[in-house]
C-alpha cells in the first residue's frame, strides 16, 4: 500500500540489448572489453552471449540493468553505437525487476 506524499523506490528494467558486429572479422573478447568500458553511469552490466545470425556471423546479446525511467536503455544504446567494430544496437526484450 502506498501511502500519500511518499516517493516510491525506482524499479529497475533488463533490457537484452542485440549488438551486431561490422563484419565477421570483429574480435568479440574485444569488442565485450569495450563494451564493458563505455556503459554509462547508473546503467549495470549483466552479461553477455553470443547469437549465431549467418554464414558464420554472430551478434553479441548484453544484459543490461539500468532504472525504470523514461528512456531508460537511450544512454546504453547511444554509448555502444559509438563502439568501433559495432554496425547496430537494437534492444530485443525489456523487463521489470
Amino acid at each position: 500500500m502506498r501511502v500519500p506524499g511518499t516517493v516510491r523506490s525506482m524499479g529497475e528494467v533488463a533490457a537484452k540489448i542485440r549488438i551486431m558486429p561490422s563484419g565477421m572479422d570483429v574480435d568479440l573478447n574485444k569488442l565485450k572489453e569495450a563494451l564493458t568500458k563505455v556503459v554509462p553511469r547508473g546503467a549495470r552490466l549483466h552479461g553477455f552471449s553470443e547469437e549465431p545470425v549467418a554464414f558464420g556471423l554472430k551478434a553479441l546479446m548484453v544484459v543490461v540493468k539500468v532504472g525504470d525511467l523514461e528512456g531508460g536503455t537511450e544512454k546504453v544504446e547511444e554509448a555502444f553505437s559509438k563502439v568501433k567494430g559495432v554496425e547496430n544496437v537494437s534492444v530485443e526484450e525489456l523487463g521489470r525487476m
